[in-house]
């Protein structure tokens, strides 16, 4: 028998619940019931897959995440739309990874400075003719 990943944990030397409240908002998944703020630790369930921990830790980031999610957005309006919205949510651009012809991706730090990306739906990468 095989372990099932349960959580995704990302460390930040803030409220666990204040960037808890930020993937929820991108993610659009509330966070757990029994999280308030002040709390050490924070949990956002995500179905069909693991969750997302935030604990609180002593120690600042030190250096680039060396793993990170990459998001896809289900929208219609595709990546840029989803961009903008992160953004508005807090999300700082670290690095713009579009090319011309349509491929690539943004890099963004989430308010503790964790790296994710966005990239473009499946609906631009059929349009622009592209495998997903």
């Amino acid at each position: 028998m095989f372990p099932t990943i349960r959580h995704i944990t990302i460390d930040c030397s803030g409220d666990p619940y204040d960037l808890g409240l930020f993937w929820s908002a991108l993610l659009g998944r509330p966070l757990s019931d029994d999280d308030k703020p002040g709390d050490p630790e924070a949990v956002l369930d995500l179905p069909g897959g693991p969750g997302m921990l935030f604990v609180r830790v002593p120690e600042g980031r030190a250096a680039k995440n060396r793993v990170h999610l990459d998001l896809q957005p289900t929208d219609e309006r595709g990546m840029n739309a989803e961009v903008e919205r992160v953004q508005r949510l807090g999300g700082r651009i670290l690095h713009d990874r579009r090319t011309p012809e349509g491929r690539g991706w943004v890099v963004f730090a989430d308010p503790e400075g964790n790296e994710f990306c966005v990239e473009r739906s499946a609906h631009e990468y059929a349009t622009l003719g592209f495998d997903t």
